[in-house]
């Protein structure tokens, strides 16, 4: 049975999508930061690991034996006009949400290219594409994301393995409901943020973790996949749009 290995599978969509992974029966690797917190996960193997630590990650990876699926879905988010935005918090977030996806998968690549075969799966989003008023720190942290995972096609490609960015839209994985915010005194800014998501139309995880399954089991898999009618929207009205001016959704 093909084996997948999740990264962020405590809560939301990690958890969810490790969940659907074993329905489907698969043999399940989930891991988390903290390992307690999969305790009752009905999967296969329950490992610690952080992406932002090399030698744990490592330690996880040889620990999990023979991966053909990479999930990678680790990651953080706050929100803040970029005027309000600490560097040393635009670090962190690169340090998770880029730096640490790159980390975990240089891991598994090189069994996968030596079996000629494997599936990288990496949770981006539509903000990978566009940029909300506030949400620069995390957008600029799929762009970059995006860049890596096209590189990872072109290079990894001909040994046989598939990339795919799932551009998620909203998702209902408790993420945002009371997010980190770095404002600054009386703060200008606030009366602009009105092109930010507010929910309509935002996937379950379950669904976000079926549309993650499902594109692990295409046999021609694209490189970018919307996910959620609202993603397909925007990044449609993105396409469309002039490159000349900033892009706001729902304009």
């Amino acid at each position: 049975m093909p084996s997948v290995l999740i990264t962020g599978a405590s809560k939301g969509i990690g958890r969810a999508t490790a969940t659907e992974f074993a329905a489907r029966g698969y043999r399940v690797i989930a891991t988390a930061r903290d390992p307690r917190a999969l305790e009752d996960l009905k999967v296969d193997e329950r490992l610690r690991l952080d992406v932002t630590d090399q030698a744990g990650v490592d330690e996880a990876i040889a620990a999990a034996g023979e991966v053909d699926v990479l999930v990678s879905n680790a990651g953080t988010i706050f929100v803040g006009s970029v005027e309000a935005s600490p560097v040393a918090e635009i670090e962190r977030l690169f340090a998770q949400n880029t730096a640490g996806a790159i980390r975990v998968t240089q891991a598994v690549l090189p069994q996968m290219r030596e079996r000629g075969s494997g599936r990288l799966l990496f949770a981006s989003s539509l903000v990978g594409r566009i940029v909300f008023s506030g949400g620069a720190a995390y957008a600029a942290t799929k762009w970059a994301l995006e860049a890596f995972g096209e590189a990872l096609a072109l290079e990894t490609g001909p040994f046989g393995i598939h990339t795919t960015l799932l551009e998620l839209g909203t998702v209902n994985s408790g993420a945002l409901d009371n997010p980190l915010v770095y404002r600054l005194p009386d703060d200008p800014y606030t009366a602009l943020a009105t092109d930010r998501m507010d929910g309509t139309g935002a996937l379950s995880t379950e669904e976000a973790a079926r549309a993650i399954a499902d594109a692990a089991e295409l046999d021609a898999p694209p490189l970018r996949l919307p996910v959620g009618g609202t993603a397909v929207a925007i990044l449609a009205a993105r396409k469309a749009a002039p490159d000349d001016v900033p892009f706001i959704p729902g304009a």
